[in-house]
């Protein structure tokens, strides 16, 4: 006789569809990314994108020559796993450049761990230091994993926004006028504070954290014992004569301080996805942990070339052939043409003191884009979505640097990157000006 379904049952444990909730906890509330979106947009309607921050030009040949020597020379334990925490040529000439910025001797196997981009680098914070009861101090506007990260590991975000103070001789405004309120940021600090995300230069706004604010945030922290997690991947993206202070040289901060750096930002090599933190052996020895119990480490060869990136800036410290000295002037003229650019056509930009961005004010354009009543979407999000599919120009809107609360309040903003090409910043420019020209022709 032939076999029938009736003849062999399944069993119950191969019939049934698991029914039972399968997402941890700690993913609820951050499955929304603006990048996955926006990135999607751009990649379909965008002749021009000045939405992501990344370089369209090449690392410095140096850099990628150096690349080029670790993929094809002799040493074949290149091709091979490293160090877990740190290749260790490049442990060692971080510990001795940074060393000479901090003033302090640093052990490149205990001060130094090497991550898979800044990005790593914060999640491994978050995860070795932050629980549940825990409250973080996030500066508004924000890199908005912060937030992300500060969730999934079970704490709970505290924002303090930086406060725009318009210029009373009309220029145009600075990120330097945007400025933290020291009563409202000392009333954020209570017996929950576990730590405070210090972003400087900060992403998306430009500002570079001058001394006396930097003061203000360590004397908050010393006091009521918080540590500071530093992500500094601009520190040498910084204009006009600025300069970066790193909050760890400050009394009482290196003990309770981690400084998150990225290869991707100094270098022009985002794609290479090399970054590390530096701090004190007691805070460092955690990160360790999380670090090897999530990717092991990072490509050897992106390293290797990195540490010879890194011996050759510290034997030209200083010197004008530093790459660290030709970047941001180079990035401040392409700073400079976007300002112009965007202020002819009545864009008013916030001008960066540092980074690759440059946060514009979009009021003027109200007529374009009404406002939908009731509309849960912030104004300057519909703004971009608009102007990436009819004008072909990507930007990311102001509002997703900011906490729920804050969002409909800075909805007048786009964010711009100007680490492009100048044949891309000039096809933004026409981009503007026909766009100027239909506005104003009858």
């Amino acid at each position: 006789p032939i076999a029938t379904s009736e003849t062999f049952k399944l069993p119950f444990s191969l019939q049934a569809k698991m029914s039972r909730p399968v997402q941890a906890r700690r993913l609820e509330g951050v499955d929304k990314n603006i990048w996955v979106e926006f990135v999607k947009l751009a990649a379909t309607y965008s002749k021009v994108n000045l939405g992501q921050g990344f370089p369209d030009f090449p690392p410095p040949d140096f850099l990628k020559e150096a690349f080029v020597r670790a993929l094809s020379g002799e040493n074949h334990m290149l091709h091979q796993y490293t160090r877990a925490f740190g290749h260790p040529p490049l442990v060692k000439i971080l510990a001795q450049f940074f060393g000479k910025l901090l003033g302090r001797d640093l052990d490149p196997m205990t001060n130094v761990m090497v991550t898979v981009g800044a990005y790593q680098a914060l999640f491994c914070c978050f995860q070795a230091f932050i629980e549940e009861g825990d409250e973080v101090i996030i500066i508004e506007p924000f890199f908005d994993c912060y937030e992300s990260m500060t969730k999934m590991a079970g704490g709970t975000p505290v924002f303090v926004p930086l406060r725009p103070k318009t210029p009373k001789d009309g220029k145009l405004m600075s990120s330097e006028d945007w400025k933290l309120d020291p009563a409202e940021l000392a009333s954020k600090f209570s017996e929950r504070t576990k730590a405070i995300v210090l972003n400087s230069p900060n992403n998306p706004l430009g500002k570079v954290f001058s001394r006396g604010e930097l003061e203000l945030i360590a004397d908050l922290c010393v006091k009521h014992d918080v540590l500071c997690i530093s992500d500094e991947v601009y520190e040498w993206l910084v204009y006009d004569g600025k300069e970066h202070i790193r909050i760890a040289s400050l009394p009482g901060m290196w003990d309770r301080t981690v400084i998150i750096g990225s290869a991707g930002k100094t270098f022009s090599a985002t794609g290479w996805k090399v970054g590390w933190t530096m701090g004190p052996n007691r805070l460092l020895q955690h990160l360790r942990n999380v670090h090897q119990n999530s990717v092991y480490h990072c490509a050897t060869i992106a390293q290797e070339a990195v540490a010879q990136g890194f011996q050759r800036e510290l034997e030209l410290y200083g010197k004008a052939d530093s790459y660290f000295i030709q970047l941001p002037r180079e990035l401040q003229q392409k700073r400079d043409w976007l300002v112009q650019s965007l202020d002819a056509v009545g864009m008013k930009p916030i001008i960066p003191e540092g980074t690759y961005f440059l946060v514009a004010d979009i009021s003027k354009f109200k007529s374009d884009i009404p406002d939908v009543p009731d509309s849960d979407e912030p104004y300057d999000s519909r703004f971009a979505k608009w102007m990436v599919k009819n004008k072909g120009l990507a930007a990311i809107p102001l509002s997703a640097f900011y906490s729920g609360a804050h969002k409909s309040i800075y909805n007048h903003f786009i964010r711009f990157c100007f680490a492009k090409e100048e044949a891309t910043l000039k096809a933004a420019n026409d981009i503007l000006q026909k766009w100027k020209q239909e506005k104003t022709s009858p």
